[in-house]
């Protein structure tokens, strides 16, 4: 897939969410992540960005760690999705689709969506930070 410069506010804004959707396949290595989105269009993300941002999944409870050998090479740490990832993963997708549904709406006919607050979602901020 062709990649495009994505504005980095953007990067930004929805990496968090990519990342637990790259996890939901199982478990899997930070540079397959890394190899994965940019194969989707994202563009590189580099691991000075994607290792803090699993460290804090992983304090959030939304990863689970493990380490493992290497075929002729050093170790690999694994990052697989809990039951708690998993939710947050579908909370965050839900979320995102009527957020770009609003933003979609507005550009196009300058009228807001019929996005409406939901009990099930309180106010938070962005790539899990509470």
């Amino acid at each position: 897939m062709q990649n495009i410069s994505w504005p980095s506010d953007w990067m930004r804004a929805t990496l968090g969410l990519c990342v637990l959707k790259a996890l939901d396949g199982g478990a899997t290595y930070g540079y397959a992540i890394a190899s994965r989105l940019e194969e989707q269009g994202f563009g590189a993300v580099k691991g000075g960005t994607l290792y803090p941002l699993l460290t804090r999944f992983e304090s959030a409870g939304w990863v689970t760690v493990q380490w493992r050998a290497g075929d002729g090479g050093p170790g690999r740490k694994y990052f697989s999705l809990t039951t708690l990832g998993r939710r947050e993963l579908a909370d965050q997708h839900e979320l995102w689709a009527r957020f770009a549904g609003t933003v979609t709406s507005f550009l196009d006919h300058g009228e807001p969506h019929d996005a409406k607050p939901d009990e099930d979602f309180p106010e938070r901020g962005t790539n899990g930070n509470q």
